[in-house]
């Protein structure tokens, strides 16, 4: 590899040809201040926050995109540059809506970090007119607040180079700039999938989720109501962020403990509902291999995936298989099973669930998710949310025990847990698939070949004199380029996985937000996954079929996988959509 020496503050450094100042910068441990930046994707110079001065030259140069070379000596920290990046900050502060005290950002804020670190005072010098701001509450699943955005265009970035979805955008011009959809349309009229992608890199309160927070704990504190809780996979690698854990910390002993002092009155987990999810997609797989039914079948348990599905490809609908996610089968699980097992009236059961997705906000609404009557789920908080919560209610995180789930719904196995992390829904079927093909067990479990956060993972298995060629990808962008090579009849596969987010589940639009200076330099998709992949390995069960919480719903409720009563409870239909149609093609056109 070519390198290059630099000098940035008077320290040598050497970094690979190609390097911008910032990331060389970073190598030598030097941070340089940024608001608008995100690697790959929003690289564009705008906020002017990471300005420095290179010897030599008369301009300040934008470190983010300015490239580093060798020989060049760079300054990051002299007075002038302090003094610009305050007055810059002042300019921000002057058109923005200071209410730091009550922003759900508050503490966790890349602005209000660097106007700590700058000195920079709430009240500036240079108030005055403010941009015209809306509040966008329409959609199910987050909400806008322009009053608190900077325009720093890390959101367009992240719908659109993440997720190919592009539905916000940059409006008006100037100083009446906002961001917001065509036509300033409310963002539920256009085809936002709600993954919340967008949320994960806002460095502002500009955009948040929608709570539930006080909804859920008035329902803990009604004396009629049984409140029973779930927690998704995902949830454990990412919830000790929140209270000052390093990426990659496992949370899910004191988790349950937190939930445990919340006062639910059942403390379960998703992971049981991923084990039945194995078993009925892998039986609906199986069928269709050996029966000639529509392939590929395409994993059904990320409603960013669905409702991007619905949008953009609703001609693959049929591949779809028709498995609800975990979230609702251990909802239409908790409130049939449970429920009668427990002399419960479902209809005093409160189903709360909690999810490292924000478009599980948007999914416990879908209509077809209520089989007995009654809603699957009544609550979804997100990982930020249930911190929160926490916090709230004075419980000391660190301070808590390692508490184990309540039983049987509460017993999941390492199949369960991986499916937060991209391939791990794919590897979790193949576990149990390949075992019922051929009715011998595995040798080893695990399927390398599709873990990774590479954008598109393939593998062909022999199982039982069938060749099963399988697909793996996560981000909407890389499943747009996945799907449109099935179409094209350039790329055939039986099986495919399909999650919303880039890396998966633990990289959810609920999950901790994770700073962009952290964010630029470290893969946080793999040092999540990593606490799950732990997790599974540490199990004394590693295969969903082999869980005898599983076992013992079939034998005693269920009948089978793919029975009357399971397609009733466990399974879903899904619906054609269309963008709003009162935009005409004219209008785009002119757009």
């Amino acid at each position: 590899m070519e390198t290059i020496t630099l000098k940035i503050n008077g320290v040598e450094v050497t970094v690979p040809k190609g390097y911008t100042i910032l990331q060389a910068a970073h190598e030598a441990g030097i941070k340089i201040p940024t608001l608008c930046y995100l690697k790959e994707i929003n690289e564009i110079g705008a906020c002017r926050i990471c300005l420095v001065e290179v010897k030599g030259s008369p301009k300040l140069a934008a470190a983010c995109v300015f490239p580093a070379a060798d020989g060049m000596e760079v300054y990051t920290n002299t007075p002038k540059l302090i003094e610009n990046r305050k007055k810059t900050l002042k300019l921000i502060l002057s058109d923005h809506n200071r209410s730091c005290l009550s922003c759900v950002r508050s503490g966790h804020c890349e602005l209000q970090e660097l106007c700590q670190e700058y000195g920079v005072e709430n009240e500036g010098e240079y108030d005055g007119y403010k941009t015209p701001f809306t509040i966008d509450d329409s959609a199910p699943h987050m909400i806008r607040d322009n009053s608190k955005c900077i325009l720093c265009r890390r959101c367009t970035a992240a719908c659109e180079a993440y997720q190919s979805v592009a539905v916000i955008g940059a409006n008006n011009r100037g100083f009446d700039t906002t961001i917001g959809c065509a036509f300033d349309l409310p963002l539920v009229e256009t085809a936002c999938v709600d993954c919340g992608q967008c949320i994960n890199v806002c460095p502002t309160g500009a955009l948040h989720e929608k709570e539930s927070i006080d909804e859920v704990f008035a329902a803990i504190n009604d004396p009629e109501k049984v409140v029973l809780v779930e927690t998704a996979p995902a949830v454990r690698a990412g919830l000790a962020e929140e209270f000052g854990y390093p990426l990659g910390t496992d949370a899910q002993g004191r988790m349950a403990a937190a939930l445990r002092r919340l006062n639910f009155d059942k403390v379960f987990d998703t992971v049981f509902s991923a084990d039945l999810t194995i078993m009925e997609e892998g039986t609906e797989f199986i069928h269709r291999m050996q029966n000639g039914g529509k392939l590929p079948l395409i994993t059904s348990c990320s409603p960013g995936w669905i409702n991007f599905c619905e949008h953009y490809y609703p001609e693959l609908i049929d591949n779809l298989s028709s498995c609800k996610s975990p979230q609702q089968m251990f909802g239409a699980v908790a409130k049939s099973y449970w429920a009668e097992k427990e002399g419960v009236p479902k209809e005093n059961i409160v189903m709360v669930s909690i999810m490292p997705c924000s478009a599980k906000k948007y999914e416990y609404q879908r209509d077809d998710q209520a089989a007995n009557g009654v809603p699957d789920v009544d609550y979804v908080l997100t990982t930020r949310e249930l911190a929160r919560m926490i916090k709230r209610a004075g419980i000391d995180y660190n301070a808590l025990p390692e508490e184990e789930f309540d039983l049987p719904l509460g017993l999941g196995t390492g199949a369960g847990v991986i499916f937060g992390a991209t391939g791990g829904v794919m590897e979790a079927a193949l576990r149990t698939a390949v075992e019922v093909l051929t009715g011998e067990e595995l040798p080893s479990v695990d399927f390398e070949d599709v873990r990774g956060v590479k954008a598109i993972k393939e593998a062909t298995y022999e199982v039982a004199g069938l060749t099963v060629r399988v697909a793996v990808t996560s981000g909407l962008a890389n499943a747009r380029k996945l799907l449109d090579m099935v179409k094209s009849g350039e790329k055939e596969y039986d099986f495919i996985e399909i999650m919303a987010c880039p890396g998966g589940c633990v990289n959810g639009g609920g999950q901790p937000r994770v700073k962009a200076n952290v964010r630029n330099f470290a893969d946080i998709r793999a040092e999540r996954a990593k606490v799950l992949y732990s997790l599974d390995e540490a199990n004394t069960i590693r295969k969903s079929h082999e869980n005898p919480a599983i076992v013992e719903i079939y034998k005693d409720f269920l009948g089978e996988p793919g029975s009357e009563l399971a397609h009733h409870l466990l399974h879903t239909t899904y619906v054609k959509k269309t963008v709003n149609k009162s935009i005409s093609s004219t209008d785009l056109e002119n757009f």
